[in-house]
């Protein structure tokens, strides 16, 4: 009896195998669009064509050229004219998309105690808010986040280092 027994076992494990693979998904036709905003069209040759949708975050990195961080002296969250030039274009960009609102996240180099940099990290984030604010940026559509120190985008010790994550990005979020 004991053979019957394990070809049962072994009809019953092959017909439940046959069940699942027949219960499979098939792949959609086409794909959605990336979540950054990039979206794929088809070209009069048949090829897929990357575009960036207006009023996204990648039309907005796209448009900005790296004006999306501004940077900061040591210890300081003074905004200088570089910086306007760069919170200018922001706002400009921000005034053609009214609906769209954006998080201005403040980031500090790694000296100092990991409550000074959030404190300073807030500190930049609303000196760019503000500014945003005074070109006629509804202050209601920005909100601000402080890193401090932990989220280096350069790592190293050293001056280059510290001065590439002393900075205040702005990114546009809906």
């Amino acid at each position: 009896m004991r053979p019957n027994r394990s070809l049962a076992t072994i009809a019953m494990l092959s017909a439940g195998t046959l069940v699942l693979a027949a219960c499979s998904s098939k792949p959609p036709k086409q794909l959605p669009p990336d979540p950054g905003g990039a979206v794929s069209t088809n070209t009069s040759q048949g090829t897929m064509q990357q575009g960036i949708v207006p009023g996204s975050q990648a039309d907005f990195a796209q448009q900005m050229m790296g004006q999306d961080t501004i940077y900061f002296d040591t210890d300081k969250y003074n905004i200088d004219a570089a910086d306007e030039m760069a919170l200018q274009a922001q706002a400009a960009w921000l005034a053609r998309y009214p609906n769209k609102r954006a998080t201005i996240e403040g980031h500090c180099d790694e000296r100092g105690t990991r409550e000074y940099n959030l404190a300073l990290g807030e500190r930049r984030a609303n000196a760019s808010k503000n500014y945003l604010a005074s070109l006629g940026i509804d202050p209601a559509r920005l909100t601000t986040v402080s890193y401090g120190k932990e989220r280096p985008i350069a790592l190293g010790s050293d001056e280059a280092s510290w001065a590439k994550n002393r900075r205040a990005v702005t990114v546009t979020i809906d």
